[in-house]
C-alpha cells in the first residue's frame, strides 16, 4: 500500500509546516514598528529563543535552499558578526529588560565560517545582552570540511552543547552531481575535534532524492554514519526549486529519482535507523533513546519550528540577521534578505524587519491542530474546536482531500479523533494540508511531498 500511497500523492507540491502560515504569506504590513511594540509586551520571566542566521559560505552545494552567498575573505564575516551583535543590543533595547534565553541555534551558510575569535567575541556579546540559562542548549551548524581544532576549542570554550553537521551523502558520484565533496574521515575527524572540545551532542544532516542517489548508496552512507554514533539525524528530500534557487539549474533535474524512488530511499535510511536503535521523531527526525528529542516525544512535548522538530518550548523566539525569522505571540517577523541591506538597517540603530504576518485567530488554531499533526501524527478535533472556541465543522478546509486520504487507508477517524496509520506517517504533510487555509495562496512552489 506505501508505494501505491506514495505514487497517488507523491507529486503533490506542499509546505514542510515548520510554520503557520509559511514565509511566502509574510508581507510588509508587518514592520519593524510592530516588531517593536512586540518585543515590548515580552514576557519578563518566560525563557525565550533565539536564532541567529549566518549567510556565508566557502563554496556553493548545489543543492542548497538556504539564504547564503560565498566569501574567501574574513573581512565580511566579521563585518556581518558586528551587525549581529549590534541587533542582539537593540533587541534588547527595545525589550527594556535582559530576556532568559534557553535556546540558541546558529544557523546557515556556515556559522564556523567565522574566526575563533569572532565566535567567541559574539557569544560574549550575547551573553551580555541576554541572560542565557546555565542549562541553555546553544547549537550550531557545521560544515565538517571546514572546522579546525582552533575553532572547536572556541565551541567549547563559548559553551556549545549540540552540532549539527552536514553529511547529506558519502557516495562520490552523487557529491561529484551536488559540488560537494567530503570524505568519511573528514566527518569523523569534525565529530573526534567536537567531543574532544566538550561539543557532545551530535546531529548529522542527510538527504534523500539527489541526483544519481540509490538507496543502495543511501544505505551506504547511514552505516558509515552510525558508526560514528551521532545523537539524532535529520533526514530531508531535496527540494528541487530552481526557479527560486539559482545554482540548482547546475543539477542535472533528469538524474533526480522519481517519487516512487525517492519514497524507497526514505524508506530505507529510516528502517536502517530504526534498526540500528535510534527512535523515529515525527516526518523526519531520529534520536537515540536518551537524547532530548525522544524525551520530548515520548512525554508528548515536542514542537516543531523552523529548524524541524524540537524540545523548545519558548513562545519567542528572536531571529537575529539577514533573513532571519523570528516568532512572536502576535505572530512573525522577518528581517531583510539581502545582506547589505540588514547591514543598512542596523547601522541606523533600526530593527531589521522588513515583513511579516500578523496572526488571526483561525491561524491560532489552524496552527495548533498543524503542528500536532506533524508532531503527534494525530489530532483530537474535538478538544482542539474546544480550546480555541473554534466550529467543529468548519475545522477541515479541504474536505475532499481528507477523505481520499481516509479512503486509501492513510487517515483513520476514530470517532473526531483522526490517526495517521503506521505505513502512512511519511503523508503526514498531505494530511496537515487538508488543514491549511492559506495553501494556494502563495506563488512560491513547495518541495514533493514524497
Amino acid at each position: 500500500m506505501r508505494s501505491n500511497l506514495a505514487i497517488t500523492y507523491g507529486q503533490d507540491r506542499l509546505p514542510r509546516y515548520t510554520s503557520y502560515p509559511t514565509a511566502p504569506h509574510f508581507s510588509a504590513a508587518v514592520s519593524e514598528v510592530d516588531y517593536g511594540a512586540w518585543l515590548k509586551s515580552v514576557p519578563a520571566r518566560r525563557p525565550a529563543s533565539i536564532y541567529l542566521h549566518v549567510p556565508f559560505c566557502r563554496s556553493m552545494c548545489w543543492y542548497c535552499g538556504c539564504h547564503t552567498s560565498i566569501t574567501s575573505r574574513d573581512e565580511p564575516v566579521a563585518v556581518y558578526a558586528a551587525g549581529l551583535r549590534t541587533e542582539a543590543h537593540l533587541v534588547t533595547e527595545a525589550v527594556g529588560q535582559r530576556l532568559p534565553v534557553s535556546h540558541i541555534h546558529f544557523g546557515g551558510g556556515t556559522p564556523t565560517i567565522m574566526t575563533p575569535e569572532t565566535f567567541a567575541d559574539l557569544v560574549s556579546s550575547l551573553r551580555y545582552s541576554f541572560f542565557v540559562q546555565p542549562d541553555a542548549e546553544i547549537a550550531v551548524e557545521i560544515d565538517p570540511r571546514t572546522l579546525t581544532e582552533p575553532m572547536a576549542e572556541a565551541l567549547g570554550y563559548s559553551g556549545v552543547n549540540r552540532a549539527s553537521l552536514g553529511v547529506q551523502s558519502f557516495d562520490p558520484v552523487v557529491q561529484h552531481a551536488i559540488n560537494r565533496s567530503q570524505s568519511l574521515e573528514q566527518t569523523a575527524e569534525a565529530v573526534e575535534r567536537l567531543r574532544r572540545a566538550g561539543v557532545g551532542r551530535i546531529n548529522f544532516d542527510l538527504l534523500y532524492g539527489l541526483p544519481a542517489q540509490t538507496v543502495a548508496s543511501c544505505l551506504d552512507t547511514v552505516d558509515s554514519c552510525v558508526a560514528l554514533r551521532p545523537d539524532r539525524f535529520s533526514v530531508f528530500g531535496y527540494a528541487h526549486i530552481p526557479s527560486f534557487k539559482k545554482h540548482q539549474r547546475m543539477i542535472d533535474e533528469a538524474s533526480l529519482p522519481a517519487s516512487l524512488e525517492r519514497h524507497r530511499q526514505s524508506d530505507a535510511v529510516a528502517q536502517a535507523l530504526t534498526d540500528a536503535g535510534y527512535i523515529r521523531i515525527g516526518l523526519d527526525h531520529f534520536a537515540l533513546p536518551g537524547d532530548n528529542l525522544a524525551i520530548a516525544k515520548r512525554e508528548g512535548r515536542l514542537r516543531r519550528n523552523f529548524q524541524g522538530y524540537t524540545d523548545d518550548s519558548a513562545e519567542t523566539l528572536i531571529g537575529l540577521g539577514a533573513s532571519a525569522i523570528g516568532r512572536m505571540p502576535q505572530g512573525f517577523v522577518q528581517n531583510a534578505v539581502a545582506t547589505r541591506d540588514y547591514l543598512a538597517r542596523i547601522a541606523e540603530d533600526r530593527l531589521a524587519t522588513v515583513k511579516g504576518y500578523m496572526l488571526t485567530a483561525e491561524d491560532r488554531f489552524r496552527a495548533d491542530v498543524i503542528e500536532r499533526i506533524m508532531c503527534d501524527m494525530a489530532v483530537d478535533l474535538p478538544g482542539m474546536c474546544r480550546r480555541h472556541g473554534w466550529d467543529p465543522g468548519s475545522a477541515v478546509v479541504d474536505g475532499f482531500r481528507l477523505d481520499r486520504l481516509i479512503a486509501d487507508g492513510a487517515v483513520t477517524m476514530r470517532g473526531d479523533r483522526l490517526l495517521i496509520n503506521d505505513d502512512a506517517e511519511f503523508l503526514v504533510r498531505c494530511v496537515a494540508s487538508a488543514f491549511d487555509a492559506h495553501l494556494g495562496r502563495a506563488t512560491a512552489r513547495h518541495s514533493r511531498a514524497v
